[in-house]
């Protein structure tokens, strides 16, 4: 019986030391913030800050860059656009209070702490039923984000609970690919 529960312990231990070394590092200290568009082109629009905390999770502070998005002046409101002769693509600020916080595998609020609406270039306004969230994967040593469909309208008036991500999977929709100017969002 002592072998036998040596050999499982071992086992266990080995697993777990295997499920940890999978699990890749949460990011740390800046990181560019980069948009590949459509066209093959990387531009850098901005960073993102994360710091180690509690509970394997890390907290995070996007910063814009203003030199690169531009002031556009929509629907009576100040929004940071990327422009493009083919789509103009507007940062939008998650406006209500959030925990800032990601761990390995969960980057649902900084893909809410990153979300957009694009708009043709002649179009008057801001759409905010074309909303841009991106899905987050940890790559090598990069998160990559790819473009999904979201109606920014929902939180025009703060969510019931606070505390959790507005929106989940089945809030969001998958673009075809291409289908967006900023086909990529990256985080290096």
């Amino acid at each position: 019986m002592g072998a036998v529960h040596q050999a499982l312990t071992g086992l266990f231990v080995w697993a777990l030391v295997g499920a940890a070394a999978a699990q890749p590092a949460l990011p740390d200290g800046e990181k560019s913030l980069v948009a590949v568009t459509r066209d093959g082109q990387r531009t850098r629009i901005g960073a993102v800050t994360f710091r180690p905390a509690a509970g394997g999770k890390a907290t995070f502070r996007v910063q814009m860059d203003h030199a690169v998005m531009k002031d556009h002046f929509l629907s009576m409101r100040e929004f940071k656009c990327l422009p493009a002769a083919q789509e103009v693509s507007c940062f939008v600020p998650y406006p209500y209070a959030n925990p800032a916080t990601v761990s390995a595998g969960d980057w649902a609020w900084l893909e809410h702490n990153l979300m957009f609406f694009y708009k043709l270039p002649a179009d008057f306004g801001a759409k905010l039923w074309n909303g841009i969230i991106f899905k987050f994967a940890q790559t090598g040593g990069a998160l990559v984000g790819t473009p999904q469909a979201i109606d920014l309208n929902r939180i025009g008036s703060p969510p019931d609970d606070l505390s959790q991500p507005p929106y989940g999977p089945m809030e969001r929709d998958d673009f075809a690919p291409g289908a967006r100017w900023i086909r990529e969002l990256r985080i290096e």
